[in-house]
């Protein structure tokens, strides 16, 4: 017989309310049975848990620290590589990247959030973030919009972020209620960011001409000093990373939020 990996409290500290959560899991998977995990639960280790609120940083691009690409034709896109609408069509350079983000609910075991818009953004490969960064300000390149999908995915089509000095590579995302909220200009109800395992960025960095300084910086950065991932080094932050610099990289994470899934439009989201 086929064995059900369940899953464990993460820390004899938890809550009440995690501890309840983790026991309404198990039961669920052990109602649903090995064959059926597969096509029902979401492709990570079974987290399930609330993504950590972060700072959205200096160059969100969402109008709360001065321009706002959301209200701009075209935002709502997934190859989001090239530059868009009055700002021209220039396309960032840098090695070929795939990110999935899968939108779960921690308050209904794990199901899947569909119909939700997630904002992401990240720095070029030198670095520099468009709309704000030296040389790239008339740039709207590697920023976009997508709806989640019935499975609670977004994907986007981009390029594998650089390295600059003092913070670990990532990638910036927002989660709005819905695509007329983020494309509205309205306040996001979560913000995160997903770190990039080492490895992958030591092979993509080393090469130099792509991503010039990009070493440099990641040997004065670490997950346990960087100012955002300290707390607890990306544990549930960490994207899971594969592919080479030949045929591109693919990134998945799992992002718990505290949202109903069969209410999305009705309940709001935790902020704890």
């Amino acid at each position: 017989m086929t064995s059900i990996l369940l899953p464990k409290l993460g820390s004899h500290h938890a809550s009440l309310a995690e501890t309840l959560q983790v026991l309404e899991r198990r039961r669920v998977l052990k109602l649903l049975g090995a064959a059926g995990l597969a096509a029902t639960l979401p492709g990570s280790a079974f987290a399930c848990t609330l993504i950590p609120s972060e700072t959205a940083g200096p160059y969100p691009g969402d109008g709360t620290n001065g321009p706002n690409v959301l209200t701009q034709s075209g935002i709502v896109r997934s190859d989001i590589r090239s530059s868009f609408g009055s700002a021209g069509t220039t396309m960032a350079t840098g090695t070929l990247m795939s990110i999935t983000l899968q939108l779960v609910s921690t308050s209904t075991s794990c199901a899947p959030i569909a119909g939700a818009a997630v904002y992401l953004w990240h720095c070029n490969a030198s670095g520099g973030y468009s709309l704000y960064s030296q040389g790239v300000t008339g740039q709207n390149y590697l920023r976009g919009v997508q709806v989640s999908d019935a499975n609670g995915e977004v994907t986007f089509t981009t390029i594998f972020p650089g390295c600059y000095s003092g913070r670990w590579p990532h990638i910036h995302f927002e989660i709005y209620r819905s695509i007329d909220q983020a494309t509205s200009g309205a306040n996001a109800v979560r913000t995160s960011q997903l770190a990039i395992p080492e490895s992958v960025c030591r092979t993509v960095y080393a090469q130099t001409s792509l991503y010039p300084g990009s070493t440099n910086n990641l040997n004065g950065v670490t997950l346990a000093n960087d100012n955002v991932f300290r707390d607890d080094q990306a544990v549930h932050q960490l994207a899971t990373v594969t592919g080479d610099t030949t045929n591109g990289y693919v990134g998945y994470l799992e992002v718990g939020v505290g949202l109903s899934a069969e209410t999305i439009f009705k309940d709001g989201f935790e902020t704890a």
